[in-house]
C-alpha cells in the first residue's frame, strides 16, 4: 500500500488538472468523445480486475506525449494505452500502436516514474484495444510492448 500511497500524492497534481480539463471538455469532437469513452470504459475494465487507477491522460510537461491510463497491479505499475474505434473497417485499433507511439509512451513513462520518484519499480505496457458499437469487441494485451523497458529498470 505504501507504493500506491506514494504514486497518489506523487501524481495528484496531474489527477486534479486532469478532472479540470475534463469539465472543459464538454463540446468534444467525435472522436475525441469516442476516445473519452473508450477510456472510460477500459478504466471499469481494469478496475474490475482490482488494479488501482492512479491517474488518467498524464501528459508530458513539454505536452508531446500522453498516457491514457496508469494504474498499480500488485507491485507493477502498469501503463495502458487505449486505442478506440467505432468500427474495425481501417484495421484493428491496436495496430495504431507502432513503434514511434511505443517510444513516445515510453517516454512519457520516464518522465512520470521521476516525476512520482518511483525509478526503479517494476513497470509494464499494456494496451486496450475496443471496437465500441451494438456489442463492444475488446482486446487486451498484456505485456504489449518494450519501448525502454530496460533503461527504466536500470534507473
Amino acid at each position: 500500500m505504501a507504493i500506491v500511497r506514494k504514486l497518489l500524492i506523487g501524481a495528484g497534481r496531474w489527477l486534479d488538472r486532469q478532472r479540470q480539463s475534463a469539465r472543459r471538455r464538454r463540446g468534444l469532437a467525435a472522436h475525441l468523445q469516442l476516445a473519452e469513452q473508450g477510456e472510460d470504459w477500459a478504466q471499469r475494465f481494469i478496475q474490475d480486475m482490482g488494479w488501482i487507477v492512479v491517474a488518467r491522460n498524464y501528459r508530458r510537461k513539454g505536452g508531446r506525449g500522453e498516457i491514457d491510463l496508469v494504474a498499480v497491479e500488485g507491485e507493477t505499475l502498469v501503463f495502458v494505452e487505449v486505442k478506440t474505434r467505432s468500427s474495425a473497417e481501417t484495421g484493428e485499433p491496436e495496430r495504431a500502436v507502432h513503434r514511434a507511439k511505443e517510444k513516445l509512451i515510453g517516454r512519457t513513462a520516464e518522465e512520470y516514474l521521476r516525476m512520482a520518484t518511483l525509478e526503479g519499480m517494476a513497470v509494464r505496457f499494456d494496451v486496450i484495444s475496443l471496437v465500441m458499437g451494438e456489442k463492444t469487441k475488446v482486446e487486451y494485451l498484456r505485456d504489449a510492448f518494450y519501448p525502454v523497458r530496460q533503461q527504466l529498470l536500470e534507473n
